[in-house]
């Protein structure tokens, strides 16, 4: 590269310089992964059923350290026909905790998604990493007067009295995930579309309520043209394909929440088709394969 070269690199910005967004075609269907950013988590939380020993020895072998690391944070947009569809909505930008997300406004604009051309918001569940951008200032006034807001009816209901007894997550974040709740159903009610199973958004894009890891956590799945993906939100995290059975500490319900996930693998490794999850690797495109009775998460190559 000539020096001209470095020094107009140089000038560029981070956003240019990191890739921070995905696009991956599903028959005639656009799905956008955009990369909201990182999360500081304690190793623990990943496992909290897991002898300690080997939980230490999947980090190790992860190359993760073992006491805090960086959990990434993806949201989807699909677009097809005439709608655009925000598939949860980031951490926002009022955390000052966590001020390596929140980018999902900014990387949207960088990839050319206006958020005034949103027509539909899908949210897999009411955690504040996936429905914090929508309370950002600065984006609300921006978006549409007529949006629609898609989510489990079940979900809605929990948040109203949350049972976070079987969690094992590190204080504050119930009273803040609680908070954050209450405040986007206050401010969004007159915008839900709350379903009970299942909610055609567009054809080929179907929102399907699983349980688990809150009582109304749903997963997204596109298909189009004989091709599919399923955005699983918090279903799978990375010890899950190996380790299916260990426990999230953010899941209320961690037996349901292992069943959910044992049983979307399988289907997933059966069919074949592309996975995204919400804290996999950004751009965290893979196909499911198995291994005896666990399963491997072997990442797509990027077509660019």
């Amino acid at each position: 590269m000539s020096l001209d070269g470095i020094s107009r690199l140089g000038g560029q910005s981070t956003d240019e310089l990191v890739p921070s967004r995905y696009v991956q075609q599903v028959g005639e269907i656009e799905v956008t992964v955009i990369c909201d950013g990182v999360l500081p988590i304690t190793a623990s939380t990943l496992a909290t059923n897991a002898d300690p020993a080997e939980l230490a020895g999947w980090l190790d072998d992860m190359f993760l350290p073992p006491d805090v690391l960086d959990w990434p944070l993806n949201v989807v947009v699909v677009r097809t026909g005439g709608q655009t569809i925000l598939v949860d909505a980031g951490l926002g930008v009022e955390f000052p905790d966590f001020p390596r997300a929140g980018q999902t406004v900014r990387r949207l604009e960088a990839a050319g998604i206006d958020p005034a051309s949103v027509t539909d918001v899908v949210l897999t569940h009411l955690h504040m990493d996936h429905v914090g951008g929508l309370l950002t200032d600065g984006l609300k006034a921006r978006l549409r007067p007529d949006l629609r807001i898609h989510l489990a009816a079940a979900e809605a209901e929990f948040w109203a009295a949350p049972d976070f007894s079987q969690t094992a997550m590190p204080q504050p974040v119930p009273d803040v995930l609680r908070s954050v709740a209450t405040r986007f159903l206050d401010e969004y009610h007159g915008r839900l579309r709350p379903f009970e199973t299942e909610y055609e958004v567009a054809p080929g894009v179907l929102i399907s309520r699983t349980g688990g890891h809150t009582p109304g956590h749903s997963i997204v799945r596109v298909a189009s043209g004989g091709e599919a993906l399923t955005f699983a939100g918090d279903a799978v995290f990375a010890p899950g394909f190996d380790n299916p059975e260990w426990h999230n500490g953010f899941e209320h319900d961690p037996e349901e929440a292992a069943r959910v996930r044992v049983r979307l693998l399988r289907e997933l490794a059966a069919t074949g088709e592309a996975l995204v999850a919400t804290h996999l690797p950004f751009p965290s495109v893979c196909r499911v394969a198995t291994a005896g009775d666990v399963f491997r998460c072997v990442p797509s190559v990027w077509d660019y």
